[in-house]
């Protein structure tokens, strides 16, 4: 099926009426090479070959005809006809020495960037060449409406260039981008880029683009600098992945010791541990994990977007709570068999090995590494995670510990709660090494789908200083932007 026809018209060119005092009138049109020598006719084979070599060497250009006129009040589509060519205006702008240095880092990060031009295609295509961009193909206006949205979805996924695209085109692209299953973010500074702002995931400006498209994006960079969005995803990629190790950590640890304590409850004479020191474990434990934001994260986590996937939370929730609690009740086991444990020492061995279990797991669940090896964690949550078990064992034993609930422990407890915690450890790790390799088969089997609104954003836009009712009046007042802050 071919792509309805739109009625808004696309005119790459502009005709103005002159009239100079006691002289002639004339019709002057510039534009586009292509749609201003369409005007005037057949085009002499030496003028498309200047025109040509113009385009090669990367320069823009502009054709300028003129056509005298006699008593001409009104301008009409009609009077653009047979205009004379008069020549060509020529602007060489190179692109900055940092432009490949700037594109390296989101290739890196497995950001594919497209190019949406109004220019001519050579001109993109030369620009490309001289920043080191790898061509994946041109796609140009007219074969754009050429092809049907789902043609056009397949062809773009892979095409670099888009040239002399108009806005409505720059804005379908960008849709069937997003419809494909990918996040697209558009960088525009001009008018004509206010749609496809408007239809990409994240819009981005510069704080010297026109108000229309400052308007229009979600974001606005004070440098017009590509570098500048590698170092945002990256770091939008170091939080989310800090948050998965909270949540992981989260649900493991508090699945696997409420499921202790409610069997603990059931087959004990007695509770446990205490609501206040249920309480107090909880604390300690997540004040060591305010050090999470700060965190390291593996350089491979880094190179590829991830995504919110509750079954893999859930999955990993099953495995690694079950092997907290099997600690548990093999302390359980300890306290009462060993050491024919009264209910105060009880609850201070379950308290201590409860805080030094799921703190110190935490080097092995941040990574898919070998904790300190492979992947060093910050120091931040090594002194974290350190000072929070220092706190748990020194609690059951100052002398204070009866206003808590806690007896004295022996010292053969703490030896064998040593012991409990490097075994511990080496079956979390050989859980990881199961878990993570499967998982991902299980994700390349399934892939995550992402539903998408067609006219929705992921980013909740709020309302622009551009936007609010106070400058729509100073808009219809005549007061632009730039003349108010003068």
């Amino acid at each position: 099926m071919r792509p309805r026809r739109r009625w808004l018209p696309r005119r790459r060119r502009t005709t103005v009426l002159v009239r100079e005092a006691g002289g002639p009138a004339r019709l002057i049109t510039k534009g586009a090479p292509e749609d201003v020598l369409a005007l005037c006719g057949p085009t002499p084979p030496a003028v498309q070959a200047m025109l040509a070599e113009h385009f090669d060497a990367g320069s823009r250009v502009v054709a300028v005809a003129v056509r005298p006129v006699v008593g001409l009040l009104q301008l009409t589509p009609e009077d653009e006809r047979y205009p004379v060519l008069s020549g060509f205006l020529i602007f060489l702008d190179r692109p900055k020495a940092s432009v490949r240095a700037s594109l390296d880092q989101p290739e890196a990060l497995g950001i594919s960037v497209k190019i949406a031009t109004g220019d001519n295609a050579k001109v993109a295509e030369k620009v490309c060449v001289e920043v080191g961009v790898l061509s994946g193909g041109t796609l140009t206006d007219a074969e754009i409406d050429g092809v049907s949205d789902a043609d056009l979805a397949a062809s773009a996924r892979t095409t670099t260039i888009f040239a002399r695209v108009s806005p409505e085109q720059k804005a379908r692209i960008i849709a069937l981008l997003r419809l494909s299953g990918g996040s697209v973010g558009f960088m525009g500074d001009g008018v004509n880029d206010a749609l496809a702002l408007h239809k990409a995931d994240i819009g981005i400006s510069v704080d010297s683009a026109t108000d229309v498209a400052k308007d229009a994006a979600d974001v606005v960079l004070m440098d017009k600098d590509l570098g500048v969005l590698a170092e945002g995803v990256m770091e939008g990629r170091r939080i989310f992945a800090n948050t998965i190790k909270y949540v992981l950590m989260g649900t493991s640890s508090n699945f696997g010791n409420m499921f202790s304590a409610a069997t603990g409850s059931v087959v004990l004479s007695f509770l446990p541990m205490l609501p206040g020191q249920i309480l107090l474990n909880n604390l300690i434990y997540d004040a060591s994990q305010l050090a999470i934001p700060g965190e390291r994260v593996d350089q491979k986590q880094l190179r590829a977007p991830s995504h919110w996937n509750i079954a893999f939370i859930r999955r990993f929730m099953f495995l690694f709570g079950p092997i907290s609690s099997l600690f548990d009740f093999a302390t359980f086991a300890l306290m009462l068999i060993a050491f024919h444990a009264v209910p105060g020492e009880f609850r201070a061995g379950w308290f201590i090995e409860s805080i030094a279990t799921q703190t110190l797991i935490t080097f092995a669940i941040r990574t898919r590494h070998v904790p300190f090896f492979r992947s060093r964690p910050s120091r931040g949550l090594i002194a974290a995670s350190l000072g929070a078990v220092a706190l748990g064992v020194y609690l059951p034993l100052w002398p204070l510990a009866s206003l808590l609930g806690f007896d004295p422990l022996p010292v053969p407890f703490f030896l064998a709660l040593l012991g409990m915690i490097v075994v511990y450890m080496v079956l979390v790790e050989l859980a990881k090494a199961w878990f993570f390799p499967r998982a991902a088969q299980q994700l390349q089997a399934g892939p995550i789908l992402v539903r998408r609104r067609h006219d929705t954003h992921h980013v909740a836009r709020r309302a622009f200083r551009f936007s609010s009712p106070a400058r729509v009046n100073e808009l219809r007042q005549g007061d632009s932007p730039k003349r108010k802050r003068q």
